[in-house]
C-alpha cells in the first residue's frame, strides 16, 4: 500500500510559478511510477506529468516545458515544479502511483491522494 498526501496549492496570477509536493507513505514507494493529474470543473481528470523508478519522465503537450517532475525516493517524495502558470492550469492537482511501467494511462494509476487545489487569475 502507499499512501499519498498533496500539498502546495494555492491562487497564484497568471505567469506565477507554484511547486507541488508529494509525500508518500507506506513501503515500496520508490518501486511505483508516480504521476500528477488534474480535473478541472466539469472535466475529466487528465495526465498531466510522470516519472518512473528510473527517472525517465513524460509530459502532457499542455505543460511540456513549463513544468517539471521530479522525485525524491531517499525522502519518498515528489514533487511538481510549475512555472508560466495559465488560467487553464485551474483544476484539482492529483498525486498518483502504480506499480506498473506505464506513465500516461490513468487506469494504470491505483493510488491516488485526495488533490490540491490550484487556481490561476488572469
Amino acid at each position: 500500500q502507499v499512501q499519498l498526501v498533496e500539498s502546495g496549492g494555492g491562487v497564484v496570477q497568471a505567469g506565477d510559478s507554484l511547486r507541488l509536493s508529494c509525500a508518500a507513505s507506506g513501503r515500496t514507494f520508490s518501486s511505483h511510477t508516480m504521476g500528477w493529474f488534474r480535473q478541472a470543473p466539469g472535466k475529466e481528470r487528465e495526465f498531466v506529468a510522470a516519472i518512473r523508478t528510473d527517472g525517465t519522465t513524460s509530459y502532457a503537450d499542455s505543460v511540456e516545458g513549463r513544468f517539471t517532475i521530479s522525485r525524491d525516493n531517499t525522502k519518498n517524495t515528489g514533487a511538481l515544479q510549475m512555472n508560466s502558470l495559465k488560467p487553464e492550469d485551474t483544476a484539482v492537482y492529483y498525486c498518483a502511483a502504480t506499480g506498473r511501467t506505464a506513465l500516461i494511462d490513468i487506469k494504470f494509476y491505483n493510488y491516488w491522494g485526495r488533490g490540491t487545489q490550484v487556481t490561476v487569475s488572469s
